[in-house]
């Protein structure tokens, strides 16, 4: 095996995903590992463990496996070492655009969530410091 290659507890642990996610990724296409050992295991590159890193990213903002499926071909095509006409080169630029935009919008929406479930918090935490304790 060569030095380059993980195996997929290494990915695991390095990505912070379980092996039954990094499965799953692997069954929907959304990553597919570089090479199989001669044993069969899946083995990983730096570039898989970027790709996993980039559907980690979109999971919590809630992008589904079909987003993500669209983002990481236009990435893989603006990637890829073809030349490309310009008009499918800008329309590729303004679909990562989008999911850009996108993703500001969501972390928008969960700074929101997180500031009123602060609020919340502090709320009941007054409530119980107001409360008297019958005991004493």
């Amino acid at each position: 095996m060569s030095s380059e290659h993980m195996q997929i507890g290494e990915v695991a642990t390095r990505t912070e995903l379980s092996l039954r996610t990094i499965r799953h990724y692997e069954e929907t296409g959304l990553v597919i590992p570089s090479a199989r050992s001669q044993g069969g295991f899946r083995l990983y590159t730096e570039s898989d463990v970027a790709r996993l890193m980039v559907i980690r990213r979109m999971k919590p903002l809630g992008f589904t496996l079909d987003e993500m499926r669209a983002l990481l071909e236009a990435t893989d095509r603006l990637d890829s070492h073809e030349e490309l006409p310009p008009e499918e080169r800008e329309e590729l630029l303004e679909r990562i655009r989008g999911f850009e935009q996108a993703a500001q919008q969501r972390v928008e929406d969960l700074r929101t969530q997180l500031s009123r479930a602060e609020e919340f918090a502090a709320t009941l935490a007054e409530r119980l410091t107001r409360t008297p304790d019958p005991l004493t």
